[in-house]
């Protein structure tokens, strides 16, 4: 069976909000709000992949992200579990998220991400607003 998400590359993009070196507030709250729902207990974890940033949603090339790879215990994820269980991945690719290690600093957990990224939303700095506008050309299925 072929997958439909390949795995995490092998570092975390320039614009992962998991990523400590990433600047405040480069995505909308509703984003940030996502990675602290995969803090939870497992049973109460959502249950869709967490996906890359990096492509928009008509590409053909889709990726676990490798921030939430490299944040989370793979094992504990109620996502990565039912990917597997339902053909969304494959046993390279689960294998793959639990094993992932990062090659620079990520945050420690969703919600400290998140309150990280949170607190530039209303007024981002020069590097945040020049990946704003990078994202913004990039990804076609984002509302400008």
């Amino acid at each position: 069976m072929t997958s439909s998400l390949r795995p995490p590359a092998r570092r975390p993009c320039e614009i992962c909000p998991y990523r400590r070196d990433v600047p405040a507030g480069i995505w909308a709250s509703e984003e940030y709000a996502k990675l602290r729902r995969y803090d939870a207990d497992t049973p109460d974890q959502p249950t869709g992949l967490f996906q890359c940033h990096q492509a928009d949603a008509d590409s053909a090339v889709r990726r676990v992200c490798a921030g939430w790879a490299g944040c989370h215990e793979g094992e504990e994820l109620l996502a990565l579990r039912l990917a597997l269980l339902h053909g969304g991945i494959d046993i390279a690719t689960f294998e793959a998220v639990v094993e992932y290690v990062s090659p620079v600093p990520l945050f420690s957990s969703g919600r400290e991400a998140a309150t990280h990224g949170e607190t530039g939303i209303e007024t981002p700095d020069e590097k945040a607003r020049h990946l704003i506008s990078k994202i913004s050309r990039t990804r076609n299925d984002l509302v400008q």
